[in-house]
């Protein structure tokens, strides 16, 4: 019966939209044609008595997102990062999604912790207050130790949580395959891949103790990164449903007139904000991955406070060269090299034209330059990129879906602080400093002896490796083996030896 229901669940979403008012709201903000617009509403409008009605005090987007649930309202999340995209009145109204969500009540959270931690709440705090944010997955509450009188702040998951998300991921599955099937000019763009790797996503982040973790080796990565701090976490007082940090103290990032009121430079804390991320993801290939206003505070001392880990992303060594060598080439207007990154990488099938490629990148790129950022259309510039990406066959990159969404989040974050400011001026340090570093003569020579630490623990295997090479070569047959077959294998011998004298001269050169 998943079919019917998932069906019947899409219904419910568009005729949601419609009955609260915000199918005609988010059409205007996305500047849909007019085709799209009375298609969708007259599609959605013989359903709308099976919407719900949400809350008619908030505005009909907030209203609809809400009434939908948790999967929908991290989608509303990312849309209030991004003024420039939805318009200003829109993403103010999304904001309240991130942490001003309907609370569950004190006596469940506290019948919760108490499961968790296999004691009374009143054993172990000595207060423990009304929930003082509450998110789409989980909110929290400020409580003080009965030991040590030390104020923490004390997570805990919403009740049913993992059944409402189980709900909404089987439909968008269900809506992904049937776009596949009715438009497969869809299918390089992997819907079904990208929402297997939502689920992926949303499943890690219900379970606390796996968030707690990834705050310890976050903390651990940025503990040297100057204006950055992060609260840390009491494992003795955490479990599954439940996790315990110590309290932040700050102002909400998104809050500006706060921040001019306290005398902090919005300016520099959006360029910041910006160069941490870059950072997090190039040096470290670990980064926060939900760097949303409501996920983010400023101490009094100018500290940038980063909480709420559920979503961390990660990119390996060879994907954060790319990614780097992408955003070098982009900083230096040299569109053929960024065209052969791609090229190189895999991310556009060797058959296209890298010249026409690169000509189109320049076209993206170009209208970045000497130009007012707040003049950018970043709607029209993602949906060029997406033409682009369409003309050469260019496929979703599963492993880049975090990486590319953080970085829209992160960049609506800072143009919220500084609506003036540049991205690619603010990411050249960055970017540069990573070249330098990782990209290079001695990046080579480290990568050299990289291989010899590996071909040194494989070194006393090497005579019967190239020995079972010869065996094979020659098998079926007991005679000699072929020359065309002993080549290869001999090539393959030395080749190894030669990569263990050529990681040795690497070695002694660093």
């Amino acid at each position: 019966m998943r079919g019917p229901h998932n069906i019947l669940r899409l219904i419910v979403t568009g005729a949601t939209l419609e009955r609260t008012g915000a199918m005609a709201q988010v059409m205007a903000a996305f500047d849909a044609p007019p085709l799209v617009r009375v298609t969708m509403r007259v599609l959605a409008w013989p359903f709308q008595w099976l919407g719900y009605r949400g809350d008619s005090s908030v505005p009909p987007a907030t209203r609809a997102l809400t009434a939908l649930g948790p999967a929908y309202i991290k989608f509303g999340q990312i849309l209030s990062t991004r003024p420039d995209l939805v318009g200003e009145e829109l993403a103010t109204q999304l904001r309240v999604l991130q942490d001003k969500l309907p609370p569950f009540s004190v006596a469940e959270a506290k019948r919760q912790v108490a499961e968790q931690l296999g004691q009374p709440v009143e054993t172990v705090f000595a207060d423990f207050s009304e929930p003082v944010a509450a998110a789409s997955i989980a909110q929290v509450h400020r409580a003080t130790l009965r030991a040590t009188d030390e104020v923490v702040a004390v997570k805990v998951l919403r009740p049913g949580i993992e059944r409402a998300f189980r709900r909404d991921i089987d439909a968008f599955y269900f809506a992904a395959r049937t776009i596949e099937f009715l438009s497969p000019g869809s299918r390089r763009l992997r819907p079904t891949d990208v929402i297997a790797h939502f689920e992926g996503v949303v499943m890690g982040e219900l379970d606390l103790r796996l968030e707690a973790a990834s705050a310890g080796e976050f903390a651990a990565n940025t503990a040297n990164d100057a204006g950055f701090d992060l609260p840390a976490i009491k494992w003795p007082l955490s479990g599954r449903r439940v996790m315990t940090m110590t309290w932040a103290d700050g102002l909400p990032l998104g809050d500006n007139a706060a921040l001019d009121a306290a005398g902090h430079d919005r300016a520099e804390l959006g360029e910041r904000v910006l160069q941490l991320f870059l950072s997090h993801a190039l040096r470290d290939g670990y980064f926060h991955a939900d760097m949303h206003q409501g996920n983010l505070k400023v101490a009094a001392s100018g500290d940038i406070i980063a909480y709420d880990f559920g979503i961390m992303g990660h990119i390996d060594e060879y994907t954060r060269k790319v990614y780097a060598e992408i955003l070098y080439g982009f900083i230096k207007r040299d569109y053929r090299r960024v065209a052969e990154v791609h090229f190189e990488a895999g991310y556009v099938p060797a058959d296209r034209d890298v010249d026409a490629f690169a000509r189109a990148l320049r076209a993206v790129g170009e209208p970045i330059f000497g130009m007012d950022a707040s003049k950018i259309s970043m709607g029209k510039l993602l949906s060029y990129l997406f033409e682009v990406t369409e003309r050469f066959g260019m496929e979703t990159r599963t492993e880049l879906i975090l990486l590319q969404r953080t970085m829209v989040v992160v960049e609506g974050v800072a143009r919220s602080l500084s609506p003036q400011i540049n991205i690619w001026q603010v990411a050249r340090p960055v970017v540069e400093d990573y070249i330098r570093k990782n990209i290079g003569p001695r990046a080579a020579a480290r990568d050299l002896q990289k291989t010899l630490e590996v071909l040194v623990r494989y070194g006393p295997r090497l005579p019967g490796i190239v020995e079972n090479a010869l065996i094979r070569s020659s098998a079926p047959n007991t005679s000699p083996p072929a020359p065309s077959r002993l080549v290869p294998a001999l090539w393959a011998a030395g080749g190894a030896v030669a990569g263990i004298a050529a990681s040795f001269a690497a070695f002694w050169l660093i």
